[in-house]
């Protein structure tokens, strides 16, 4: 079977999902939800905790979170809250890093053209994640 299509023969892009473990995970859904702009697609819940939540995001691709557990086994998929980062494309970025100043959130890097070619700015999110949003989509595969 190529691994390219579903079961269903219908074919799909390959996707990559970012994870990330937060202290609060149901405030910071709401924040990339209510602020930035993703949108709650799935949140299960066991005990009190998220146990996986998908966020989508409207131009494509999306992430997946859940709550920390310090009390983990270190072997297993535990991240320590405040470390993530990941870069967000949109061809909205004018409009979402206003929208995101406006919010008061703070910004670690003002929006600026880039020398190779993107416009783009970066975010903290309440828990210390980075975020990278521009207009860079990647190189061509070759």
């Amino acid at each position: 079977m190529n691994t390219t299509q579903s079961t269903q023969g219908t074919p799909r892009e390959p996707a990559v999902w970012p994870s990330l473990q937060a202290a609060d995970a149901p405030a910071l859904i709401d924040f990339l939800v209510d602020t930035v702009g993703f949108l709650r697609t799935a949140v299960y819940e066991d005990g009190g905790l998220v146990a996986h939540a998908q966020l989508d995001w409207p131009e494509g691709g999306g992430i997946m979170l859940g709550s920390h557990k310090p009390d983990a086994d270190p072997s297993t998929w535990c991240q320590q809250p405040g470390t993530f980062g990941a870069y967000v494309v949109t061809d909205r970025v004018d409009e979402l890093y206003a929208h995101l100043v406006d919010a008061g959130v703070k910004v670690l890097r003002e929006i600026a053209d880039q020398p190779y070619g993107s416009r783009e700015f970066a975010i903290l999110d309440p828990e210390g994640n980075k975020w990278s949003f521009g207009t860079y989509r990647g190189e061509p595969r070759p």
